[in-house]
């Protein structure tokens, strides 16, 4: 009784101006709010508070160069107002750091792509706090073709407001790719105010478990922090690892309008799991070797290392996976891809690039990597969605995807890449991916017709001296095509390649920009769409060879393929529309026509009535 009461009052409510304004508003705000969704519209009326306030400008500002990275699929970032829940790491197949969680992971064996990794209790990052900070506001990014985890830091001193008075503290965390045993923090810290700031430059102490401990030693004339502990491994063995790190300096002092330039080095050696009774014995040794190579490092040029990293690792990503047109959702992104390759890359190790490898060893590990017989045998991995996952947790998941990655590409006949290290790993990662495979003779290309709905191109295929690129393309019409094109060599490129069934005379390969187009072709039974071969008489022969009972442009399959609904069916909706039909018009003819019907038109003589 009461709700009706207050409902017939409602239109005398709504008749005045002010209500009415009141009720346009509330819905204009609702739709506001609707349109900007409850954890955005949240962020947008509450300013910068869950940014940081001061401090989130300064990062905006700062993060704001990091977009065109991420954009050109580079890299991946996780700040205040956009966190990524994704692992940044930065490994080299022998140690793995954790920067998320301040934590150091070692191989148990110098073997590349079967050694288990373990997880330390030793905390190899060094942390910078500002006393008595106002705010505070970090941002991490993972940057792939450089092998490295970006940091920055915005702190704002307790007497100060403004953003353009925070300081900026950037760091790069390295797990250098071609010293497999050292990794470096990188630390340039920008005061831009009008007074100067002291911070405090500090390695988290040893964990109470008494797992590792550490000494203060004097090596030349730097001081340097020597850290020994162990891991527990299996049959009551255990792995040994001694850590030995230049001493952070303490206090920093940051004079007003100016920057400060520091890195902490630090040189990681392990054991492999070993007896009770010969721990002392490789404690010893371990000490040794950390201390040599600490003292050479320290005598490098900083610069020149981080150099010689990314140069490693540009050299890893002239081989890759572009992805360029997705037109479904099964088929990873190309953050996916990327992610995956830079998780794999980091947790393998890469003898190419060690120095102490002979000359022998070297050419056969090149040897091997330009030519892989037999690998990648089986189905494209594309939608694998196991080997190309769409988010990774944790370094622990990290590690099991390397371990089921290296297991999948032994067993689909490259294991000989594998043994070659990250650049055999990347280069049998690329060949699985589009479903590429070494023969005896040739390079094939045996993608599913089917899946040729996606653009993506595979670069960095090496065959004997050549780097290859193979892509899958779509013209206006979304008709695929594949295209090819050969890396320029100073010496000339000896390569021939043939579409599906080899019907037309094959192409010789150049190195001109441009690259050289094939059509996709369709052979029944099923055959690779593309040959590759030095030898232009195996493609010649092997038109022969195949015995085929037709080839079709690749539209032509789609249509015999998927001919649309069955005969029935439209028969069926035919006969529906014309008994419809037939039957309004029975209608209409009984009303107007048939027995007892009305006149159309009304006479005179009805209208005097």
């Amino acid at each position: 009784m009461w709700l009706q009461q207050r409902l017939k009052g409602l239109p005398g409510l709504l008749s005045s101006i002010w209500a009415r304004r009141v009720l346009v508003g509330l819905l204009v705000f609702m739709i506001f709010y609707w349109y900007l969704g409850g954890d955005r519209g949240l962020r947008w009326f509450s300013g910068s508070a869950k940014s940081g306030g001061v401090a989130g400008q300064c990062l905006q500002n700062e993060i704001h160069r990091w977009k065109s990275l991420v954009e050109r699929g580079e890299g991946i970032y996780s700040t205040p107002l956009e966190p990524v829940d994704t692992p940044f790491v930065s490994g080299n197949g022998h140690i793995l750091v954790d920067i998320d969680s301040n934590k150091l992971w070692v191989a148990a064996s110098p073997q590349v792509g079967s050694a288990p990794v373990h997880q330390t209790e030793y905390s190899p990052l060094a942390a910078i706090s500002l006393p008595g900070k106002r705010a505070e506001a970090r941002a991490t990014m993972l940057w792939f073709r450089k092998g490295s985890v970006l940091s920055v830091h915005c702190l704002l001193p307790a007497m100060l407001q403004s953003a353009r008075d925070c300081l900026t503290v950037r760091e790069e965390f390295i797990a250098h790719r071609s010293r497999p045993n050292v990794y470096l923090q990188r630390i340039h810290i920008s005061n831009p105010s009008e007074r100067s700031a002291t911070l405090e430059l500090a390695m988290e102490p040893p964990p109470f478990s008494g797992k590792f401990s550490s000494t203060l030693e004097k090596l030349e004339d730097k001081e340097v922090v020597l850290s020994v502990g162990r891991v527990q491994a299996q049959k009551n063995r255990m792995l040994l690892v001694v850590v030995a790190t230049r001493n952070p300096a303490g206090h920093i002092q940051v004079e007003a309008k100016s920057e400060y330039l520091y890195s902490v080095l630090s040189v990681v050696w392990s054991s492999e799991p070993v007896e009770p009774s010969k721990v002392e014995e490789t404690v010893a040794r371990l000490k040794d070797g950390a201390r040599k190579e600490l003292t050479e490092l320290l005598r490098t040029d900083v610069e020149e290392l981080v150099l010689d990293h990314q140069q490693a690792w540009l050299e890893l990503f002239i081989s890759g996976v572009e992805m360029r047109k997705i037109t479904d959702g099964h088929t990873p992104s190309s953050r996916t891809v990327n992610t995956t390759l830079y998780y794999i890359l980091s947790s393998s190790a890469a003898p190419l690039l060690d120095r102490r490898l002979g000359a022998e060893q070297r050419g056969a590990l090149e040897s091997s990597l330009n030519y892989a017989d037999h690998c990648f045998r089986g189905h494209a991995t594309m939608h694998a969605e196991n080997l190309w996952p769409e988010r990774v947790g944790s370094t622990a998941q990290i590690l099991q995807l390397a371990t089921l990655w290296t297991l999948t590409l032994q067993k689909r006949g490259c294991k000989v890449l594998v043994e070659a290290g990250a650049h055999g790993v990347m280069q049998g990662m690329v060949l699985s991916f589009g479903g590429l495979q070494f023969t005896e003779n040739h390079l094939q290309f045996q993608a599913d017709p089917e899946v040729l709905h996606n653009s993506y191109a595979l670069r960095g295929i090496h065959y004997n001296q050549d780097l290859i690129s193979l892509s899958v393309l779509l013209d206006a019409v979304g008709k695929p095509f594949l295209h090819v094109s050969v890396k320029p060599q100073e010496k000339p490129v000896q390569l021939y390649a043939c579409e599906a069934g080899c019907l037309n005379e094959p192409v010789e390969l150049t190195s001109e920009v441009k690259g050289h187009t094939f059509p996709v072709m369709v052979t029944q039974p099923i055959t690779p769409l593309l040959y590759i071969s030095t030898d232009l008489r195996h493609l010649q022969d092997l038109r022969q060879t195949l015995h085929l009972k037709a080839i079709l442009a690749h539209e032509e399959h789609m249509a015999n393929r998927y001919p649309g609904l069955p005969f029935l069916f439209w028969f069926s909706v035919a006969s529906l529309i014309t008994l419809f039909h037939l039957f309004l018009f029975k209608l209409i003819y009984n009303e107007y026509c048939g027995p007892g019907a009305k006149p159309l038109f009304r006479s005179k003589d009805d209208l005097s009535v």
